[in-house]
């Protein structure tokens, strides 16, 4: 792992909101606005630009926590500006914190923590799971 960050860096992401981000299950729409769980998808990926420059090639993230405060609405069609920041890199471990946006009025605030791993201790722990399903 490459330590090329340090607490208070910063990485940014934009996402306009879409039929496929809206709070939609089975039964179907439920508001045409800007989920959570789209929210926390994107708030990953915000978070996980550190990691892409973080990881060796044999190395890979995994998230291993998200919260989510939802504060308020992102329409369909409006851009979502999302800022994350490292609070912290301790050993493999890359905890951020982040924030969404739509112009000034604030969507969401969260925070996000990522390993980063061998890519075969992943693929072994995943073999692993898989054998105790069969």
């Amino acid at each position: 792992m490459k330590i090329v960050y340090k607490e208070g860096d910063e990485k940014k992401f934009e996402v306009i909101v879409s039929d496929k981000d809206t709070a939609t299950f089975e039964q179907g729409m439920v508001h045409p606005v800007y989920a959570t769980f789209a929210l926390g998808r994107d708030a990953e990926w915000c978070c996980r630009l550190f990691v892409l420059d973080m990881k060796e090639s044999d190395e890979e993230g995994i998230g291993t926590s998200l919260s989510i405060n939802h504060i308020g609405p992102a329409l369909l069609g409006e851009k979502v500006q999302f800022k994350a920041w490292i609070q912290s890199v301790e050993k493999n471990q890359i905890i951020c914190k982040y924030e969404a946006r739509v112009g000034e009025r604030l969507v969401a605030i969260g925070e996000q923590g990522q390993k980063i791993v061998k890519k075969e201790r992943l693929e072994k722990m995943f073999k692993d799971i898989s054998l105790l399903n069969t």
